[in-house]
């Protein structure tokens, strides 16, 4: 690339802001409280999780100067590891993504139920509601409508917007917590609150980890960067380090909102809990119109990831690694059908399987506990080949192996964490891997030779 177009540090740490801050930060923050036995527990985890994000992020930045593909930080499986290894984490990650977007949609779901208060929804009721916004967004797929740049940096625009509301409801008037929960005790019944399992300090950091990894996720496309900033082994370490610190600094003061205006104990049985704290701040009215704008940003995050995938697919049949039939494209519009069709269908069996916000977090967090360890390990055989790079302007992180080891050590016990606390989604997890790895060879067997 040339240097004129090459990303300046202030480019790239917007890159890096707008990579991470997704939804998750609306609907997470209730489910991480829930598992935490005290503050100091919830806090950490955030804390801990802007760490670990800084060290994926340092990680997979000199993966990608060193091994610079397009496409996808899947791609260094099939460098790295056996194909029938590669295979299966490329579909799993899929499978992942697929997951992430019900799990974005049941979040959208909750925040637009709440402007049918006198309406009794149910998870079942949240995750139809999904399915329909799902299959809206399919149907527009088909027809061949893309949604233009424009469109993605006013939803970054609105994100943005919404947390720094939240923010600065802060410096608004409004009552304590135990006031706040006199008076909505007075005037309609609230949740129960499930009560916090006894368990130790660290099992309880594990736990509330789960939710927290979700909001911090997406650090990892820095891998698609590492040719394309000016002076990589200056301007990359600058970029992330104040991204991810923006970063950690956001979702802190966001946090700090939730934990001052709602409480504590009372996240906890909060699902909307963004919602609770503008209707506090800001009455009815400011938490329905926060609420429109948060759907709004839903079903654009919907959109995009249906456009996205698919092309993923697409590259993956066009390499041979899955059957030709998925990169069959509509002759009139381009649009890839089958891709579509299949991933959306994808996303339709989770959110019918699992239904509710919890189940299917725990299912993306440990697929992409594989993704995850697998992909960062691959820094260690890349250092070996790639020596020769060394000192050719490439990045290459400080504190190495340290960093690497760091990250990989968190996810790996982020994923035990999860297969104690639901032991089933580990088991159909790894069995989709072993089914993924089993289909591989198969397929192998039977492909007829070029």
């Amino acid at each position: 690339m040339k240097g004129n177009q090459q990303l300046n540090v202030f480019s790239f740490t917007m890159i890096v802001v707008g990579l991470v801050i997704g939804m998750g930060i609306f609907r997470s923050a209730a489910t991480s409280a829930q598992h935490a036995i005290e503050p100091s527990v919830y806090f950490a985890a955030w804390l801990i999780g802007g760490f670990v994000a800084l060290c994926g992020a340092l990680t997979y930045a000199e993966i990608g100067s060193r091994f610079p593909v397009t496409g996808g930080y899947y791609k260094v499986f099939s460098y790295a590891y056996h194909p029938s290894i590669a295979f299966a984490i490329n579909c799993i990650i899929l499978i992942s993504n697929a997951a992430s977007l019900s799990v974005v949609a049941i979040i959208g779901s909750g925040y637009i139920a709440k402007l049918f208060p006198g309406t009794p929804w149910t998870d079942v009721d949240k995750a139809l509601l999904s399915a329909g916004a799902i299959i809206l967004f399919y149907i527009i797929n088909l027809r061949g409508l893309k949604m233009s740049s424009r469109a993605q940096n006013i939803l970054m625009v609105i994100k943005i917007s919404m947390i720094l509301v939240l923010i600065a409801a802060l410096f608004f008037p409004y009552e304590t917590s135990t006031a706040a929960v006199a008076a909505d005790l007075a005037t309609a019944p609230i949740p129960p609150i499930p009560p916090t399992p006894q368990m130790s300090w660290i099992q309880s950091l594990g736990y509330s980890l789960i939710a927290v990894s979700f909001t911090y996720g997406g650090y990892q496309q820095t891998i698609n960067f590492g040719s394309e900033v000016k002076d990589p082994a200056r301007n990359i370490p600058k970029g992330i380090f104040f991204g991810i610190a923006i970063i950690i600094g956001l979702y802190l003061l966001v946090n700090f909102s939730y934990f001052q205006i709602v409480g504590f104990e009372q996240m906890k049985g909060e699902k909307e809990i963004a919602y609770v704290v503008i209707d506090k701040v800001f009455g009815a009215k400011g938490a329905a119109i926060f609420s429109f704008f948060l759907f709004f940003g839903v079903l654009a995050y919907v959109n995009a990831l249906l456009m996205s995938n698919p092309r993923v697919m697409y590259a993956m049949s066009d390499e041979g690694t899955i059957p030709k039939i998925f990169s069959k494209q509509n002759e009139k519009n381009g649009v890839l059908v089958v891709s579509l069709t299949v991933f959306t269908l994808t996303c339709l069996l989770i959110l019918f399987f699992a239904q509710t916000f919890d189940a299917i977090l725990n299912f993306t967090i440990f697929l992409d506990c594989f993704g995850m360890v697998a992909s960062s390990a691959t820094i260690f055989k890349l250092r070996k080949q790639t020596k020769h790079l060394d000192g050719t302007g490439i990045y290459k992180m400080k504190l190495f192996p340290i960093l690497p080891l760091i990250f990989m050590a968190t996810y790996c016990f982020v994923g035990v964490s999860i297969a104690i606390q639901t032991p089933n989604t580990a088991i159909i997890g790894t069995a989709v891997l072993a089914a993924f790895m089993a289909i591989y060879f198969v397929t192998q067997r039977f492909k007829k030779p070029a």
